[in-house]
């Protein structure tokens, strides 16, 4: 059975202050006997869950970016190979080597997801223009330039580069 990541960052967060609370308790029995303990354990406990909660906000807030990025990041990727598939269907390595209905069903695919809302605009207006080129079908340099053209921008929209 697999939990949400924030139930999972609570349940961690809350053993974390149960953790710093017996540590806190044994600290306060070594220097105190029970009353140190009672007093470790009161300052140890609080102090752990007031700092773990601020903590628990900024990496639930992070996460939540990690996913959207992750989720931009991904979608560019699939309009990629789309695209790429569909441009290995009009000019394939071999001639006769796709079918016309293999070749329709490429396309299908790639005008499905070039026009994703939750991608960069420049990666739609790449796409848009690769699959553009690819249609006219005419000048292969020109579906090479278009398709580098997206290739620059789903690269762009990478975090990390």
């Amino acid at each position: 059975m697999t939990f949400a990541p924030a139930t999972r960052i609570n349940a961690i967060l809350v053993s974390m202050t149960v953790c710093w609370t017996g540590f806190g308790a044994c600290l306060g029995f070594l220097l105190g006997r029970w009353s140190g303990a009672v007093a470790g354990a009161g300052v140890a406990g609080p102090s752990a869950a007031a700092g773990l909660f601020l903590y628990r906000r900024r990496a639930v807030a992070s996460r939540r970016t990690a996913e959207s990025r992750g989720h931009t990041e991904g979608t560019a990727d699939v309009v990629l190979l789309g695209i790429a598939l569909y441009e290995a269907a009009v000019f394939p390595l071999v001639p006769d080597g796709v079918n016309e209905e293999e070749q329709e069903a490429r396309r299908t695919v790639a005008y499905r997801v070039a026009p994703y809302d939750g991608l960069p605009q420049a990666v739609r207006l790449s796409a848009a223009a690769a699959l553009e080129a690819i249609d006219e079908g005419l000048d292969i340099e020109r579906v090479r330039a278009a398709f580098k053209e997206l290739t620059l921008r789903v690269y762009d929209c990478r975090v990390d580069r």
